[in-house]
């Protein structure tokens, strides 16, 4: 049986009255914006197949049965955390404030990362502090805060946490609870090496289009890209350019990405996560 959220917590030890109040404003605040957050968005790399989804929709369910859950990825870039991290930051800010994002890109599982809570302008953001809320946290225009999660469950697998402590933390956000943890430096583990745009594939859609890390406003309107060996130039759209004609465009959500007109641009160019991307003015 899955196990059950945890209590509603009192500040931990040590956080002192000051940390108290903050914990109060901040579930204050989001109770007030649009009311309290009633939407849990899950960021996965369990891919589409098997049961991984489904058992931690189940917890999630068990906890919050009235808060809609939205599948946003569950084939977010495979045990690549600041892939993921890029992605995740792009798709975050089109989720109404309040929502609680479910992310579990977690190749450390059962390991020494710690489990954390975000919060990063009126979103919560749960899941394994190993660079995935990098980005999150960099770009928020509210400074971000965050916990390190102290609660655990009377039955805690060495492999999933996802569904054994991540989706009961993420039900009891979404139903108003107090951040069950304890407050930290959100800068504390910063991966301040990662750029601000990554200059990388950072997925691969369905049609074989290529994501890239990079947002196109910082990009010159007529700059060039260089993937696969090849020169790739601008354009607006698919329908822009001839059949079979590679080229690049800012996509719905802000990112720079590579396609092909009525072709795969990963089987063109020979493109996968990671793959390098020059830039040229």
């Amino acid at each position: 049986m899955a196990e059950r959220p945890p209590p509603r917590p009192s500040p931990a030890r040590g956080e002192g009255d000051s940390d108290a109040a903050a914990l109060k404003e901040g579930r204050a605040a989001r109770e007030g914006s649009q009311g309290a957050a009633r939407l849990i968005a899950l960021f996965t790399d369990f891919g589409l197949d098997g049961p991984y989804t489904g058992q931690m929709k189940a917890v999630l369910h068990l906890a919050a049965p009235a808060v809609p859950v939205i599948d946003l990825f569950a084939d977010a870039p495979s045990r690549n955390p600041k892939a993921s991290g890029y992605l995740l930051a792009a798709y975050a800010n089109w989720f109404v404030p309040g929502t609680v994002f479910l992310a579990v890109v977690d190749p450390g599982v059962g390991g020494t990362r710690a489990p954390v809570i975000v919060a990063a302008d009126d979103r919560w953001f749960v899941g394994p502090d190993n660079g995935l809320f990098e980005l999150v946290k960099r770009r928020a225009v509210m400074p971000p805060r965050e916990w390190e999660i102290t609660w655990r469950p009377a039955m805690l697998s060495a492999s999933f946490h996802g569904r054994d402590l991540f989706a009961p933390v993420a039900a009891r956000l979404a139903l108003g609870d107090t951040p069950p943890g304890a407050l930290r430096d959100p800068k504390a583990m910063a991966r301040n090496d990662w750029p601000d745009d990554l200059a990388e594939i950072v997925y691969l859609d369905r049609y074989g289009n290529a994501m890239t890390g990079l947002r196109a406003r910082v990009l010159p309107k007529s700059a060039r890209l260089v993937a696969g060996g090849r020169e790739i130039p601008p354009a607006h759209t698919f329908s822009a350019v001839a059949e079979g004609a590679a080229f690049w465009y800012e996509n719905s959500t802000g990112l720079a990405e590579i396609a092909v007109n009525l072709g795969r641009a990963d089987a063109a160019l020979g493109l996968k996560i990671g793959s390098p991307v020059e830039i040229r003015p």
